[in-house]
């Protein structure tokens, strides 16, 4: 970190950290991974060191700056202790994956220590037939699911025996700032922030100075259209949608269910749409089957969808979303065309303006009161993400990797369902608040018939 814009949370990263003032808020990513055997356990701790030296965040913790004057300062921790982040367990055996999803449901709750680098890493022994799993628990502020499985490509192998790397690089000096040191950065910071901010707006000057005088009418819808697309993402959200996910609590549980990749995708494929909407056409269709078993219908439901708006210029890791909230219809009667209307607007708001202003909508939200930006999340049905996972066989210290499930955070709203791609497979782990969903049962055989439904399309 050379600078210090570089050295401070980007907004983005500061908004998820400080929304944790409510445990409801929390903005953790676990990620599941099913192995076919336990690890070699040195191996996995020089994978990891190696990880931390190649991505240096996974060794910076994060310090507060004095009287709020800048966004949280990374600080590379002097007291590191890979030991500390990495964990062994053994479950009672011959233990099964409901066991292993009933012990990460524990360690998804449980708050990360902010005096240390937020991450951990468990490799849980004892299941049936020699099988292991490998829990991988990350703040989003370190990441986002795509920068995650840009990570994990650095740092996985291709093959049992292991994939030639070259030397490490050395990790980063460490650092223990006073409160001085912390003010007087921050002092820098806020100058870097208005020299970018005088350097963009000069930049511009002439392109929109141009743009008005060639095509007055023309630059004014375009800045109409900007604004109004900013007051979209921004809007108070006030109500819920669902009658039935009504209900919010602190206790959460993780549930999977496989589909298979290539009849989503040619479920896709008949709808003229992204493998992105089939998922959320399943989901929809199984919720309009929740709500029918539990004596009422729903027109649509609001859901929280973070988008992407990673460059190939952006480094490994840090957060770089715009969550979008929208209304979906929720219907079951015509999956297909269900498809094509979700598809229409899930491409029109990744088409929004104010997407990649991400920072820029970020900054105002960070000056409200975390309890008001909780408010504008916790009126969300539900969250759903989909993340490309490896089209190829993956290896963690000699063990190939079966499954890999990403549970995200619910974000006040009634579940997180994350759909990740490997090989053959669509894992989709679904992250349930049981106050708004205590009947897993129900709800399991909704989702699945979703999915059908969708196939059979």
């Amino acid at each position: 970190m050379s600078n210090a814009a570089d050295r401070h949370m980007q907004q983005t990263d500061y908004l998820t950290w400080s929304m944790e003032r409510d445990p409801a808020l929390r903005s953790t990513i676990v990620a599941v991974v099913l192995l076919d055997a336990s690890p070699d356990w040195d191996r996995l701790c020089e994978m990891m060191d190696r990880g931390t030296r190649e991505v240096p965040s996974f060794r910076h913790r994060v310090v507060e700056v004095p009287f709020g004057l800048a966004p949280p300062r990374w600080v590379a921790d002097a007291n590191f202790d890979l030991s500390w982040h990495m964990r062994r367990v053994s479950l009672p055996g011959p233990a099964n994956f409901d066991d292993v999803l009933e012990f990460a449901r524990t360690t998804a709750m449980a708050a990360f220590d902010k005096d240390r680098p937020l991450w951990e890493m468990t490799v849980v022994d004892g299941l049936a037939g020699g099988q292991a799993a490998l829990l991988i628990k990350v703040h989003h502020a370190l990441t986002d699911g795509i920068g995650g499985m840009q990570i994990t490509a650095r740092l996985v192998d291709f093959d049992r025996d292991g994939t030639p790397r070259e030397p490490a690089p050395e990790p980063p000096a460490p650092e223990s700032p006073d409160s001085l040191d912390l003010a007087a950065e921050a002092i820098g910071w806020d100058w870097s922030q208005l020299r970018g901010l005088a350097g963009r707006g000069l930049a511009s000057i002439w392109p929109t100075t141009r743009a008005v005088v060639t095509n007055p009418i023309g630059s004014a819808r375009s800045a109409a259209g900007v604004a109004v697309s900013v007051a979209r993402y921004l809007r108070p959200i006030l109500r819920l949608e669902s009658p039935v996910m009504t209900q919010r609590s602190l206790s959460r549980r993780l549930h999977v269910i496989d589909v298979p990749l290539d009849r989503l995708r040619d479920a896709a494929h008949r709808g003229g749409a992204t493998l992105n909407s089939a998922f959320l056409t399943a989901v929809l269709v199984g919720l309009a089957d929740y709500h029918r078993r539990h004596g009422t219908d729903v027109d649509e439901l609001r859901v929280t969808m973070p988008l992407s708006i990673r460059t190939e210029q952006d480094t490994l890791g840090g957060n770089r979303i715009n969550l979008a909230r929208f209304p979906l219809p929720v219907r079951s009667d015509d999956p297909l065309t269900l498809m094509q209307e979700v598809n229409k607007i899930v491409e029109g708001w990744r088409h929004e303006p104010a997407v990649p202003m991400a920072q820029a909508l970020a900054t105002p939200l960070n000056l409200l009161p975390p309890a008001v930006v909780g408010e504008m999340l916790k009126h969300v049905d539900f969250l759903a993400s989909n993340v490309p996972g490896s089209p190829v066989p993956l290896y963690m210290a000699g063990a190939k990797v079966e499954r890999y499930y990403a549970f995200g955070p619910t974000l006040g709203s009634a579940f997180n369902v994350t759909l990740m791609s490997y090989l053959h497979t669509c894992c989709v782990g679904f992250t349930l608040d049981t106050g708004a969903v205590p009947d897993l049962e129900v709800f399991d055989d909704c989702m699945r018939g979703g999915f059908h439904a969708v196939f059979d399309a």
